[in-house]
């Protein structure tokens, strides 16, 4: 897996480098603001970016507006986004156009290393993968039909769906069957009126139906 990596602080862009090396990742650019991001993202070769949200020289949204810029280029680049804090507004903009292929993570999610290397897997593979924090700050807000149908239950699989969870680590987080799991999920995606498509992209726009609401 070939990786860009835009990070103003060096110690956590040289921490980033040194992890993904020792997972058998290869950072092909890591980059300390927005000069030459642009045309890092637009490299063929490049399976994945990740990026801080804020970047130089104003330290506010850069990596954001890099990231959608890449995926509007490329639509469905797989992009993992890292901020300090919840930011509700930038993990609704990055996952608007639908395409899947995004990671949000907390940068204390790095300290996880196996977990944090599995997540941009996943990104690269198309999933989306969002913080539990960022998941637990956008359930909290009011929610609009159709998010309303769902059960209680079936609202604690969104959530940890929307964390990027397989079938097996839900039914482990809940102390449930598989078999229990993959029902729940199909009386989402028709309560979220989604269309018979395959199973990893409805899972997407399930989450993405989910933050709209």
């Amino acid at each position: 897996m070939r990786v860009v990596v835009a990070e103003d602080h060096a110690l956590l862009r040289d921490g980033l480098t040194r992890l993904l090396a020792a997972y058998d990742c290869q950072v092909v650019e890591a980059l300390a603001g927005t000069d030459g991001l642009a045309e890092a993202l637009q490299r063929p070769d490049v399976d994945v970016a990740i990026l801080d949200v804020r970047l130089p020289p104003t330290f506010s949204d850069e990596g954001l507006r890099a990231a959608i810029a890449a995926r509007a280029a490329r639509p469905g680049f797989p992009v993992v986004v890292l901020s300090q804090y919840v930011e509700q507004l930038y993990a609704r903009e990055l996952l608007a156009s639908g395409d899947g292929a995004i990671g949000y993570l907390l940068k204390d999610r790095v300290a996880d290393t196996t977990e944090f290397v599995d997540s941009v897997r996943r990104v690269a593979a198309g999933g989306t993968v969002l913080d539990p924090e960022v998941v637990a700050a956008l359930m909290n807000r009011p929610r609009a039909q159709p998010v309303d149908r769902l059960s209680p239950r079936e609202r604690e699989v969104m959530e940890l769906i929307a964390q990027g969870r397989s079938n097996g680590a839900i039914a482990a987080a809940l102390v449930i069957t598989e078999k229990a799991v993959a029902k729940h999920i199909n009386n989402i995606f028709t309560k979220l009126d989604l269309p018979v498509a395959v199973d990893d992209h409805r899972r997407v726009l399930a989450v993405l139906t989910w933050l709209r609401g």
